[in-house]
């Protein structure tokens, strides 16, 4: 057997990634009123400007099970548990509560991705990539740590007023006094969703959306994912930028932010993550 590398559903990771390297995926909650919809387990019809719609993370004795259960299947090799920063959500700490309550908790090594979306996602690819390739436990844990400190995010928002409601936006937010006249363009730093710049117009601050990832992917080639919200024609047009403007792009993943990052950034929103290097 081998490694298993298991991550949280807010990484969105396309179907057949997670199950072409049998990636085990731990669903966090969307809370609308007193229900709860466990994210890619549950029908989901959510109104995401709602005023009643929240997110929670998973529960330490929901992931202890998750855990259990790659463990199982890994044949004993161990799990790499690779999350959502923990200054966005609460899912790493109950990781952790859940890896002190199991018996085999050597066995078991988490991972804070400091980011979000596919910027917890492109490190889950690494690290199950060296998994899949025979790589012992402690190499594909620091693949996950050292693809997760290489990563870069960018999002663009329509508006910042579900980020600022749900506490997510730091103190940055409260340049944006011009909203409705400004499209903000965000960045996550040290795992922190913080402000980058601001555009006057949605065309400009495509323009530089795409000229912040080019530059951090640099010249040496780069893995890069495109995220959206009801904007797929906008994010493959920054696919197609990209393509063109990064030097040696060495995978490009196109998919859509799940439900529990769609709570906060709201319809319309497009991110781009970059891994200088690529992916291993």
């Amino acid at each position: 057997m081998a490694v298993v590398v298991v991550t949280d559903s807010s990484a969105s990771l396309p179907a057949e990634h997670v199950d072409e390297l049998d990636i085990v995926v731990a669903p966090l909650h969307v809370l609308i009123g007193d229900r709860a919809i466990r994210e890619g387990v549950d029908p989901v019809d959510i109104d995401y400007a709602a005023d009643t719609v929240t997110t929670s993370a998973a529960s330490p004795g929901e992931l202890r099970a998750v855990y259990e259960q790659a463990l199982m299947l890994s044949g004993g090799d161990g799990v790499v548990a690779v999350h959502i920063s923990r200054q966005l959500s609460a899912t790493w700490e109950a990781g952790r509560q859940a890896v002190r309550d199991m018996d085999a908790a050597d066995r078991v090594r988490l991972v804070d991705s400091l980011g979000a979306g596919l910027a917890t996602g492109l490190p889950v690819l690494a690290a199950a990539r060296r998994a899949r390739a025979g790589a012992p436990l402690d190499v594909v844990y620091d693949t996950a740590v050292t693809t997760s400190s290489r990563a870069r995010a960018f999002i663009l928002v329509n508006r910042t007023e579900q980020l600022r409601r749900g506490g997510r936006l730091s103190s940055a937010a409260a340049f944006f006094g011009t909203e409705l006249v400004t499209k903000p363009l965000l960045h996550i730093v040290e795992g922190r969703l913080e402000l980058r710049e601001k555009a006057r117009t949605r065309s400009k601050a495509y323009a530089k959306l795409v000229a912040a990832a080019v530059d951090a992917a640099g010249e040496g080639g780069a893995a890069v994912a495109v995220q959206h919200l009801a904007a797929a024609d906008a994010a493959n047009t920054v696919a197609a930028q990209l393509r063109d403007l990064i030097p040696g792009i060495r995978e490009l993943v196109i998919a859509e932010f799940g439900p529990i990052l769609a709570v906060h950034l709201g319809l319309g929103a497009v991110g781009v993550l970059v891994v200088p290097g690529g992916c291993a």
